[in-house]
Formats: C-alpha cells, structure tokens, sequence
C-alpha cells in the first residue's frame, strides 16, 4: 500500500486522539499482515510483543478452560485494535483469535504502543477510557448471561448485530452462537425455532438470519 496507508489508522477507535505524525509512525513500525479464514491470529496464553490491529475481515476469540471447555466471547469486526489488555499487562493473549473472514492486520510492536501512552496524558486517557467502556459492556453481557434466559439473551444478540435489511451472520453456525450465549447447542436451536415460529425471524441463508418484527423482539430481548 501507498506511503499514505497510515490514514486507515483514523477509523481505529484506539487511535482517534492520535495526531497524523504518531498515526504515520505508528504504520512505519508495524507489520503487515494476512491471514485467510480458519487461520489463527494469535493464541491464548502466548506473549504479547505486537498490538493487532484489525483493517479488514472479522476475527472469533475463544479460550479454553481447565476443564477443556471451549467458551467464545464473540466477533470482532474491523476496523479495530485486537486484545489490548495483554498489551497492557504483559500476561498473555487472553484469548485465542480466530479469522471467521480473509482478515488484514497490521502488527504493532508493544514497545512502540507503550511508548505513545508514556509520552502523552490524552492518549493515556482516551485509552484507558475506551478499556472502561469495553468493560462495562463486558459486566453487562455477563449479567445477561446469568440472568436472561437464552430466548432473551438470543433477541439481545440478533438485534445488536443486525445489518442492513436486518440480516445476522451467526458465527461459525448454531455451535458457536451456544458458546457465545453460554447455553448447549440443543437450547439455541429451540429458542431460534421458538423465535421463527413466532414470525420475529426467518432464515435467510444458511447460516444467516433475518430480523422480521425487530420491535416485537426487542420485547423478547427485554425478557418480555
């Protein structure tokens, strides 16, 4: 790509405070990547020396628990930066990610990444800002998840991933949607049958769903 390609760093949010100077270095530094669907990014538990940035494609994160369990904590779409808190602590991928597209990625060195949030205060806080806010949303899903049921908790998901015409891409097929719920398979295949008998979806391909009555699943998603 052009000696202009850093531009493509601006549609990042981690980097919007960022001024074009520390954008252009940022991608002089950085490694290009490409990684075809299936291809793993990067695996939990292994050292994290460069920050991924996501230009194209979408990427699954997963981890695998003691007990050999593996759970999904969704999809990333770009553009956007890939698992910034390892970035930060040093201990780790805490996830292993997974292109669910063709994804192009450009690879920061953590050294250079630190360094921006040493020398300035503003990206320092617009940072940890944005790692408040993933936060949160992170308790909430997980207060869903202990609380909604998975009909609910379905509704939820469909209408904050919708597209235009209200099309859903279901991740990796029925097996992923469960993890990613924290539900069996068996049960998110009821509740999306229960969902399209109702007439609030329908299959639009496979492995794609589209919203029908999006008011009247809002009221599912709200456990109504």
């Amino acid at each position: 790509m052009g000696g202009d390609g850093w531009r493509r760093l601006r549609d990042v949010p981690l980097f919007t405070a960022l001024p074009d100077e520390d954008l252009s270095a940022l991608w002089s530094a950085s490694v290009p990547r490409r990684y075809d669907r299936g291809e793993t990014l990067r695996v939990q538990g292994a050292p994290a020396d460069h920050l991924l940035v996501l230009l194209e494609g979408r990427t699954a994160a997963s981890a695998t628990t003691a007990g050999g369990r593996v759970v999904g904590f969704g999809t990333w779409a770009a553009p956007c930066a890939l698992d910034k808190v390892a970035l930060l602590d040093g201990a780790g991928h805490t996830a292993t990610f997974t292109a669910v597209s063709p994804c192009t990625v450009r690879a920061v060195p953590r050294a250079r990444f630190t360094a921006l949030l040493d020398d300035s205060a503003a990206v320092r806080a617009h940072v940890f800002r944005l790692l408040a806010a993933q936060a949160r949303a992170q308790q909430h899903r997980l207060t869903d998840t202990v609380a909604l049921p998975c009909e609910a908790r379905l509704a939820a998901w469909l209408l904050e991933r919708q597209a235009t015409a209200g099309e859903v891409v279901l991740p990796g097929g029925q097996r992923e949607l469960a993890d990613l719920l924290g539900v069996t398979r068996v049960t998110v295949n009821r509740a999306l049958s229960r969902l399209r008998h109702d007439g609030l979806i329908r299959w639009a391909d496979p492995g794609r769903v589209r919203i029908v009555a999006p008011e009247l699943l809002a009221l599912r998603a709200g456990g109504g």
